[in-house]
């Protein structure tokens, strides 16, 4: 029996629309991050769906997209430090657990989520993460379709 994606075991693209949905429910009116994104969020939400769907095993969309996903890159311009980061983090935590999924999914999401998120910042004023959030800074930024994340 072949083994199934993250996408396939959380829903497949249904669960990655309501956990952007969510999120971007709760961004739309956060003082700290509002002000990173434009005034019309749906082109965010749906990259935002597209990319997290295909890193976790889904059709290749964002790719055909956008291209490349270089996060770093494509965040560079925006001013991210410990307040943006924990307010992120906040806020996708809230969503996937609102989601319903279960403790083994939730939990490799959210290692991925605090892993990227910590890659992002690019301002260190009195910055305090968790050393276990840093770990490795994720390899080609290319969404790998795995069973597991690599990063």
């Amino acid at each position: 029996m072949p083994v199934k994606s993250m996408y396939e075991r959380l829903g497949g693209m249904a669960f990655f629309e309501m956990l952007t949905e969510r999120f971007y429910g709760s961004v739309a009116t956060d003082e700290v991050l509002r002000a990173l994104y434009p005034e019309d969020l749906e082109a965010p939400k749906r990259h935002l769906c597209l990319f997290l769907a295909q890193f976790w095993g889904g059709p290749r969309d964002y790719d055909e997209l956008r291209g490349s996903p270089a996060l770093r890159a494509r965040h560079q311009p925006f001013r991210i430090g410990a307040r943006e980061h924990d307010a992120w983090i906040q806020h996708m935590t809230a969503a996937m657990q609102d989601t319903g999924i279960g403790a083994l999914e939730e939990t490799q999401l959210l290692s991925y989520f605090k892993s990227v998120a910590s890659h992002l910042v690019n301002t260190h004023d009195a910055i305090d993460l968790d050393v276990s959030e840093q770990g490795p800074a994720p390899g080609s930024e290319r969404p790998q379709p795995a069973d597991e994340p690599t990063r």
